[in-house]
C-alpha cells in the first residue's frame, strides 16, 4: 500500500509515526508534500519517505501511491480531497472534513460572515468531498482518532455489553491554546475552539450513539437540534486586568471558548465542552451515562504512570504530556499518548480498509454530520437560540 502524505506538520508526523507500526499490509511512504521543499525533505528524512515534494499534486500523479494522507490547514482540506479522489486514490482526511474558510472575502470573515452563510458553505464542501469520492470508486476516510482511542472503544464494548440506553454523553477537549498561525483566524481554521478542538468530542458522541444503535439493530439516531454560546474570554476584562502569560491570547476572529448541547432524534443528550482556556495540560473526556451504568473515559490525562519531582528541571529531557506547562509537581506521564489517543488504530483501519476493500469505523458520513453539528452550533451561539439540524 503506497501512501502519499500531504503535509508534514504535526498531525502528519503522528500519522507517519503510525504508519511505521501498521501490522498485516506492507506500507510503503512514497512521498510527502509540502509548500516547503525544505522541510518536506527533512520530514522525509525523518519519516522515510522516498520522495519529497512542494506541490502536493506531483504526489497524486505518482503510480505508486495508493492512499493519500491529507494533513494540511481546514482551509485546503476541499480542494486536496477532492482532486486526489479524482485522480483515484484512496482518500484519509483529518479532522474537520472541511470548514468554511471565506474564500475570496476580507481578512477577518468571523467578524463579516452570517453563520447561517457559513453552514450552507460547509456542508456544500462535504457533500462535494463526499459525491467526489463516490463518483471515482475511492473511500474517503475520516480521520476521527477519538473513534479508534481504547477508551471508547471500551466503553462502547461495555455499553453494548450492559445492554442498556445511552442517554447523555458529556465530551471535552481543552487547554491553554494553539500556537499555529493558522488556528488565530477564521480564513485559515473555520473557527475557533468548537471547531478545532469540539470536532474530537462531537465526533465520539455522534460515533457512540450510531454504533450502540447498529449493536442493537436499531436505526442510528441523529441529531435534530443544538444550542450553543461561544466567547473570547481572553478578551474579557477580568481576564486583560491580569494578562496572565499561560494562556494563548493572539487570537484575531475566533472564539477561545465554546459550549454546545446537542439533542438527538431519540431524546437523548450529548454536551460538548471545547476551550483554550484550560490550563494543566490537555483535557480530552467523555462521560458517559446510561440507564443501568456510567461510563467514565480519561484520554489525557490519565493515570497510567504519575510522577513527582520538587524541580522541573528533573524531567527535562522526558516527554511528560501534551500542552503541561510545567514538570514540577505531580504530572500525569503517558507512557504511549498517541496509542491511547487511537493513531495507531486509526492508521491500521485506514490502511486495511483501502487494501481489503472494507469500511473504516470513521468515515466520510461521520465527518459530514460534525460539520453539520458544529456549524449549527454557531447558527445557534450566533441566534441565542435552538436550532433545528436540517
Amino acid at each position: 500500500m503506497g501512501v502519499g502524505l500531504i503535509g508534514a506538520g504535526f498531525a502528519a508526523a503522528q500519522h507517519a509515526q503510525a504508519y511505521r507500526g501498521v501490522r498485516g499490509v506492507r506500507v510503503n511512504l512514497v512521498a510527502v508534500c509540502s509548500r516547503d521543499v525544505d522541510r518536506a525533505e527533512a520530514f522525509a528524512r525523518k519519516h522515510g519517505f522516498g520522495r519529497a515534494y512542494g506541490d502536493y499534486r506531483q504526489a497524486l500523479a505518482h503510480p505508486d501511491v495508493d492512499l493519500v494522507d491529507v494533513c494540511v490547514p481546514n482551509s485546503l482540506h476541499r480542494q486536496v480531497v477532492v482532486e486526489a479522489a479524482l485522480a483515484g486514490k484512496d482518500v484519509i482526511c483529518e479532522k474537520p472534513l472541511t470548514a468554511f474558510c471565506g474564500e475570496g472575502l476580507d481578512d477577518l470573515v468571523g467578524m463579516t460572515t452570517p453563520r447561517q452563510e457559513m453552514l450552507r458553505v460547509a456542508l456544500d464542501n462535504a457533500r462535494e468531498m463526499r459525491q467526489a469520492a463516490e463518483r471515482a470508486g475511492v473511500r474517503l476516510m475520516y480521520a476521527e482518532n477519538w473513534v479508534y482511542a481504547p477508551p471508547i472503544q471500551k466503553a462502547l464494548n461495555l455499553a453494548c455489553a450492559g445492554g442498556g440506553a445511552i442517554l447523555d454523553i458529556r465530551a471535552e477537549e481543552s487547554h491553554s491554546g494553539s500556537h499555529s498561525p493558522f488556528s488565530k483566524r477564521w480564513k485559515y481554521a473555520g473557527g475557533g475552539a468548537l471547531i478545532r478542538l469540539g470536532s474530537h468530542p462531537i465526533g465520539a458522541a455522534l460515533y457512540l450513539k450510531r454504533a450502540e444503535a447498529a449493536f442493537h439493530e436499531r436505526p442510528a439516531p441523529h441529531p435534530v437540534s443544538v444550542t450553543a454560546e461561544v466567547g473570547q474570554l481572553t478578551q474579557s476584562a477580568a481576564f486583560r486586568r491580569r494578562a496572565d502569560p499561560y494562556l494563548v491570547q493572539d487570537w484575531q476572529d475566533v472564539e477561545d471558548w465554546s459550549l454546545a448541547v446537542v439533542t438527538f432524534s431519540d431524546g437523548t443528550k450529548a454536551t460538548i465542552l471545547a476551550t483554550d482556556v484550560a490550563l494543566g495540560g490537555i483535557q480530552n473526556r467523555v462521560d458517559v451515562y446510561m440507564s443501568n451504568a456510567r461510563i467514565a473515559c480519561h484520554i489525557n490525562p490519565n493515570s497510567t504512570v504519575l510522577a513527582y519531582a520538587p524541580d522541573a528541571a528533573t524531567f527535562e529531557s522526558e516527554y511528560i504530556a501534551e500542552k503541561i506547562s510545567t514538570k514540577a509537581g505531580w504530572s500525569f506521564a503517558s507512557p504511549d499518548e498517541e496509542w491511547m489517543q487511537g493513531y495507531p488504530q486509526e492508521v491500521q483501519n485506514f490502511v486495511e480498509c483501502a487494501a481489503f476493500n472494507m469500511a473504516p469505523l470513521s468515515d466520510a458520513g461521520l465527518g459530514e454530520d460534525v460539520v453539520r453539528v458544529i456549524y449549527s452550533a454557531y447558527v445557534a451561539a450566533e441566534r441565542g437560540a435552538r436550532v433545528e439540524i436540517g
